[in-house]
């Protein structure tokens, strides 16, 4: 897979937030529900000083590597935290050096293509905060920019 290294300042974001791993059985669900919610309960909505429009699935506080526990944040990007929605979450993506891949494509299989390409590649990733953005809401069509923090 082609990916440019970017170099990005820290982000600020709130949003909903789950615990994880690649080996649950349920993952599919909890990353899921993370997305129903952010949406269907209006949380993306009521979220005040957005920088954008774009959403984002971030991954972060990783266990060990690819195969332990880590977080899941469905958020957006804001220009500063403040009076967060009641059950969400602030956090900061840390400024960096990461390896950006664009893909296009209906939003969850692309994303899945992607993640299952990702595990089988040989990057020196850091295993501190990796991101997908989403540029636009067209499920069949979509373009994502996913960002894997690296060394």
């Amino acid at each position: 897979m082609n990916y440019e290294t970017v170099y990005l300042n820290s982000k600020t974001v709130v949003g909903l937030a789950a615990r994880t791993k690649n080996t649950d059985p349920d993952m599919t669900a909890v990353i899921g529900s993370l997305w129903n919610d952010f949406y269907q309960n209006s949380i993306y909505a009521s979220i005040n000083n957005k920088v954008n429009d774009k959403a984002l699935g971030i991954y972060s506080d990783y266990e060990a590597d690819a195969n332990g526990e880590y977080n899941i944040t469905v958020a957006c990007e804001v220009e500063k935290a403040e009076e967060i929605p009641p059950c969400t979450v602030a956090k900061v993506i840390p400024a960096g050096k990461y390896a950006k891949f664009l893909v296009r494509g209906h939003m969850q299989k692309a994303v899945a293509e992607f993640w299952q390409k990702l595990w089988a590649m040989d990057l020196n990733r850091a295993y501190t905060y990796d991101f997908e953005e989403y540029q636009d809401s067209n499920v069949d069509e979509a373009t994502i920019y996913i960002y894997i923090s690296i060394k």
